[in-house]
């Protein structure tokens, strides 16, 4: 994962609760989130890079990070498949918990069951699964190219955006009964 992303928090845990530390992450969302890259990779040299400013503060807890970080995403179109631009904002706000008491050295057993959320016993803080969680989220279901977006013909595969096609529309399968009813009276 990208190295960025990792933070030894051992020097934070020793301070006093309210103690902050500020850094700037940046990170491949296609290392990021691979599922992504799978959709359609954009040249080498587009490759998105989600980066913005975090915030960690020990609380009673363990440690509040907070931030927001974005990047410009290309993605098909869900309706015509061409590549559409989409922003993406990530907001981040999680606590993570330690797993050895920094002055003792001794194990705690977090409540926290997520362990992405954890701490490990080298006071080592990794945002790249929540991250990455957290991308999954904020990516559009549905991304569009523009809000009239025709789409791709269901039976050539034209691209309506572009020009019309000559094929007769499928009739709704519930009129069935209905036509073969008009087709005997004729």
């Amino acid at each position: 994962m990208d190295q960025n992303l990792i933070f030894n928090v051992a020097q934070l845990l020793k301070e006093p609760v309210g103690a902050t530390r500020s850094a700037t992450v940046t990170a491949d969302v296609y290392r990021l989130v691979p599922e992504l890259a799978e959709s359609g990779i954009p040249e080498a040299s587009e490759r998105p890079e989600l980066s913005g400013r975090v915030r960690l503060m020990l609380t009673g807890d363990g440690i509040l990070v907070q931030g927001d970080l974005s990047t410009d995403l290309t993605l098909p179109c869900s309706r015509c498949l061409e590549p559409v631009v989409v922003p993406l904002d990530v907001a981040l706000e999680e606590v993570f918990t330690p797993t050895i008491d920094i002055i003792t050295g001794q194990a705690i057993k977090p409540e926290e069951d997520d362990r992405a959320l954890w701490i490990d016993e080298h006071h080592i803080l990794d945002l790249g699964e929540v991250l990455r969680q957290d991308v999954l989220v904020a990516v559009p279901m549905h991304p569009v190219c523009r809000e009239d977006c025709r789409g791709l013909c269901s039976t050539c595969g034209q691209n309506l955006n572009e020009e019309s096609c000559n094929c007769a529309p499928e009739p709704d399968p519930r009129w069935a009964t209905l036509a073969a009813l008009l087709n005997q009276n004729e």
